[in-house]
């Protein structure tokens, strides 16, 4: 990891408070996915460092070197399910990530997510299967407040952490569980089919030719009982002048 004496330039205060966010009341601002390495440099040479990470913090779990980000941006990583909090407190990779190796864990957080154990004399990870690199995915949920790109990472050799970017990614759009996508538009009503519309009027007339008849047979059987009516009483009057 580069030391605060190689990118004092860059380096945020010591008196800024080391923190590193969990997410769970954050608002999303970047997410994505890299591979991440880990390191552990406490200024004792033991792992090859020559004194403390960029940001003047010393190392702790949490604390994870990024090649781009601004220091001090804060957010969490997910792996297996496992979801662990850092904040960005040194640079590097350095040539690891011109391969696409963005992040740089701690050794706690890394021993943490993959299932091993720190070591404190070799300042590795142990009981992990020998895994040194991992596929992780990644939020961020705060950005730091001086130089670096707030985007996706870039490689080290771009020379991105020293660009102050006043232009941050736009933050992903996240759809709460429940809420229906705006895309979604209800099912219109289906339509009836010609044939079946067809067989509905044909079906609407023969009840009327049914009722009509029904009606017309009616009235003719008024009207027949009237005539016979009228026929009886004829015949009686015609049998009393018979009988006169």
């Amino acid at each position: 990891m580069l030391t605060a004496a190689v990118v004092g330039a860059i380096s945020v205060g010591a008196g800024t408070a080391a923190h590193a966010d969990s997410g769970s009341d954050k608002k999303v601002l970047l997410k994505g996915s890299t591979t991440a390495s880990y390191f552990w440099d406490d200024s004792s040479g033991r792992a090859g460092d020559t004194g403390l990470p960029a940001s003047g913090k010393p190392m702790q779990k949490g604390l994870a070197a990024s090649p781009s980000w601004p220091l001090m941006t804060e957010g969490y990583v997910v792996y297996k399910g496992k979801k662990m909090p850092f904040f960005v407190g040194d640079r590097g990779p350095g040539v690891p990530s011109s391969s696409g190796v963005m992040l740089d864990l701690d050794a706690k957080t890394f021993a943490a997510l993959t299932g091993g154990t720190f070591n404190s004399s070799t300042l590795g990870v142990d009981g992990n299967g020998g895994a040194g690199h991992i596929k992780i995915q990644y939020v961020i949920t705060k950005w730091g407040s001086g130089p670096g790109k707030k985007n996706y990472p870039l490689p080290f050799s771009t020379g991105s952490y020293a660009v102050v970017d006043r232009n941050p990614a736009k933050p992903p759009k996240i759809v709460a569980e429940g809420d229906k996508p705006a895309s979604v538009k209800p099912a219109p009503a289906k339509a009836v089919p010609v044939a079946a519309k067809k067989a509905e009027k044909a079906e609407d007339k023969a009840d009327k030719v049914v009722e009509s008849n029904a009606i017309g047979g009616a009235a003719a059987a008024v009207a027949l009982a009237m005539f016979g009516g009228g026929v009886t009483v004829g015949r009686d009057r015609i049998r009393k002048l018979v009988r006169r």
